[in-house]
């Protein structure tokens, strides 16, 4: 039987990329199918595997391959990859393949060894109101439903481990530094199964064709359960220190991180395990909140039709009372602050500097504007869907401070000296009243500041190819220098040094704001 990837590669080249990605079907690569199928292996009971995602079954090719004896569940959603597993298979008898949603399969059922890589969905890409109650109602928990497929996989099948078994999941790491992902931690944690996660660096992917950091997570219904282990894989070559941690359990020597279980919290974002930051120490930390409120953009819920340049508006006759002055994308955005005069050169450059946010309903174009959204259904999108009128813009003031969404080189603040709102591209920075003396110039210069950006560094989420998100929560939780506890001679020295080279290319500035709060906090 052919365990290589050839199968996965000729499907690939046969099977619409939309097709593939409307049912998640990213492959395994073998050398990780391998790694955790000898997961599997080390159970020398092994004689029955669950594998819950089938798709062409890379996982039972390598474990058949090994242990030919053992009888194998297959489950698949999709028919077109099922007919070809089951020409892969044709003829085996150690496989019993259902066309099932595996979510809402039996769950009595006990196996010796399960494996998977689960489909990953964005949540609004699948519908969870039929997964997630059934999940709840079988573990006792409170997932909402927003929870991501991937997990509400994970947590069926540790719950269907027999005695001795264990368990191969490959996910991605995201939800071990999320908020939604603190219930699925603390269910892994209170299992007792939870042994060993193997993170994959970031800055490589180990799906080709799916941006996301990714993580395997091993289980075992066994009696070592006093121990949690983290290993961080840099590189390819550190997937032979994979196959060590593999071969040499229940001993951790060769994990970077084993911790007592007892010290393992969910709460904490779990990075914090595996890839610990040696900070300086601090003096006189407060939760960012303290001085400002981090929200989300502006999000239309179909940017392409809301957004809008000069030359679309007159292209549609749209008036301008219809529309709103907006930032609706990162990249427009270059130094630290925006002016009018920024404003004002990326409309006259044709840029998408507006959105359709219509007051004047009895303009004929403007009604032609929103016929042909419902003639593209527009209306019925996710977001748009759930508002009334569904073109009716959410109101959101505009923010004196912008922060990137997504960064490969620390965060990304813009100091809005507009009065101009922002899409979901960037996140609003409220700054909370002029608390202590605390404005929006003095915040700003604390913000671009290397001090800053460090103590931001341990709240961020980790995707594929080093790009780091941040939600509004991350930040709002995350630490910050009291700056407002200063002397008042200092608030302005750093404010002064700010607001001089505020528009100058030269950023070497940011130095001098660096060594004043290292002076007064460390």
């Amino acid at each position: 039987m052919d365990t290589t990837n050839d199968i996965e590669r000729h499907y690939s080249e046969c099977i619409s990329l939309e097709h593939r990605k409307r049912h998640a079907q990213f492959f395994t690569p073998t050398r990780i199918a391998r790694i955790m199928s000898d997961w599997l292996l080390g159970n020398e009971r092994l004689s029955d595997v669950l594998e819950p995602a089938f798709g062409l079954g890379i996982f039972s090719r390598i474990l058949l391959s090994e242990k030919p004896q053992i009888r194998i569940t297959g489950f698949e959603t999709d028919n077109i990859i099922g007919d070809q597993a089951r020409t892969v298979f044709k003829g085996n008898p150690a496989l019993h393949f259902s066309l099932q949603d595996y979510i809402c399969s039996e769950w009595d059922t006990r196996y010796d060894g399960i494996i998977c890589n689960p489909p990953y969905f964005k949540f609004h890409d699948y519908d969870n109101r039929k997964a997630v109650p059934e999940v709840n109602k079988h573990l006792n928990l409170r997932l909402n439903l927003q929870t991501n497929l991937y997990a509400l996989f994970l947590l069926k099948s540790v719950s269907q481990l027999k005695e001795g078994g264990r368990c191969a999941y490959i996910v991605p790491s995201e939800f071990m530094n999320a908020d939604y992902g603190v219930l699925i931690k603390k269910h892994l944690i209170n299992s007792g199964k939870l042994r060993h996660i193997i993170i994959f660096d970031f800055n490589e992917n180990i799906f080709d064709d799916a941006l996301t950091t990714s993580a395997i997570i091993l289980c075992a219904n066994d009696n070592h359960n006093g121990e949690i282990a983290f290993t961080y894989i840099r590189d390819a070559a550190g997937l032979d220190k994979a196959e060590q941690i593999i071969a040499s359990y229940p001993n951790n020597r060769t994990a970077d991180y084993v911790y007592d279980i007892k010290n393992i919290q969910a709460e904490t974002k779990w990075r914090n395990y595996y890839h610990p930051l040696t900070l300086p120490e601090f003096k006189n930390l407060t939760p960012f909140s303290t001085y400002a409120k981090v929200m989300r953009g502006i999000a239309t819920g179909a940017n392409n039709y809301f957004s809008f340049s000069l030359p679309k508006m007159q292209r549609f006759g749209i008036i301008r009372d219809n529309l709103q002055p907006c930032i609706c994308h990162s990249t427009d955005i270059t130094g630290l602050c925006f002016t009018e005069n920024d404003f004002r050169r990326l409309q006259e450059s044709g840029k998408d500097v507006y959105i359709f946010n219509p007051q004047n309903l009895q303009d004929k174009e403007t009604m032609t504007y929103i016929e042909l959204g419902e003639t593209e259904k527009i209306n019925e999108r996710f977001l748009t869907s759930k508002r009334k009128p569904w073109y009716a813009m959410e109101k959101r003031p505009p923010s004196p401070i912008w922060v990137g969404v997504f960064n490969r080189n620390g965060l990304k603040f813009i100091r809005n000296e507009t009065s101009i709102v922002n899409l979901t591209t960037f996140h609003c920075v409220y700054v909370n009243r002029n608390l202590f003396g605390v404005d929006a110039d003095l915040l700003f210069a604390y913000l671009i500041s290397g001090t800053a950006k460090m103590l931001f560094s341990t709240s961020g989420r980790e995707y594929g190819n080093g790009l780091n998100k941040f939600e509004p929560n991350d930040l709002n939780k995350s630490h910050m220098l009291d700056i407002g506890s200063l002397e008042e001679h200092s608030k302005n020295e750093i404010r002064n040094i700010y607001l001089s080279n505020k528009h100058n290319n030269d950023l070497s500035f940011i130095k001098e704001i660096d060594q004043l709060l290292i002076n007064s906090f460390s």
